[in-house]
């Protein structure tokens, strides 16, 4: 379960989240949705802990900040970062030791065969083109099978093959019990994969709507008319 209790975020005097609350349960998919300027950049990193903030974040009850709550958190942001003089299969290696799991060499070897990275092990990482660096930042943050996962923008950059693949970890993540969010743009992408989505704009969550609730309307129904409506009363006070 991840929950997000009462977040805050200033930059200087500038509020870009105001007390912004939502839960995504186990075995559930969250969609993060929003316009550029939203806030949601700042909800995600500081889940990931990237940010100090005011407010409480939890990780299978266990304080976000806590090594503790690491263990069970996986992150994957909308840019990748790989180490310049470690192969791909060494990030894999990396995060294996930081994380003190220890997976099969069929479990990698699957991981690696499913993101179509075999051949591309002893590549470094500054040979990578994006695509290939979003692969191996996805394999790393699967290999070490997390209980919940941030994905942000995951799927720009990834090819049609590597997209279908992808959605089909996110599914099977679901069904093994794990928590996961998604903060997307491409509505198209996920739309077959969420549980509750969570709409924000000018650093609030406007409304938190889950898909059994909605009888026809779809993610992107929902979103321009949560958006549409939160702008309605400003224009007509012009």
């Amino acid at each position: 379960m991840l929950e997000v209790i009462h977040l805050s975020k200033k930059y200087g005097k500038t509020l870009a989240v105001d007390d912004v609350g939502f839960t995504v349960p186990d075995e559930k998919i969250g969609i993060l949705l929003g316009p550029n300027g939203a806030g949601k950049s700042t909800v995600i990193k500081s889940i990931a802990g990237l940010l100090r903030f005011k407010g409480v974040i939890r990780i299978q009850s266990l304080d976000s900040r806590t090594i503790e709550a690491k263990r069970h958190f996986a992150y994957v942001p909308e840019i990748p970062y790989m180490y310049d003089a470690l192969t791909v299969r060494e990030h894999i290696e990396f995060i294996c030791r930081a994380y003190g799991v220890s997976p099969s060499e069929e479990e990698v070897k699957a991981l690696f065969d499913r993101f179509e990275l075999s051949d591309k092990q002893d590549k470094l990482g500054n040979e990578l083109s994006k695509g290939m660096m979003q692969k191996v930042s996805i394999c790393c943050a699967l290999i070490i099978k997390p209980k919940v996962i941030l994905l942000d923008e995951p799927m720009v950059g990834l090819d049609p093959a590597a997209i279908k693949e992808l959605k089909a970890q996110i599914l099977a993540l679901k069904e093994s019990g794990c928590t996961i969010l998604i903060s997307t743009h491409m509505l198209e992408m996920v739309k077959e994969l969420w549980d509750v989505t969570f709409v924000m704009d000018k650093g609030r969550v406007l409304g938190t709507y889950t898909k059994d609730s909605l009888a026809h309307e779809d993610l992107e129904e929902l979103y321009f008319t949560v958006t549409k409506q939160a702008k309605q009363p400003a224009a007509e006070g012009r």
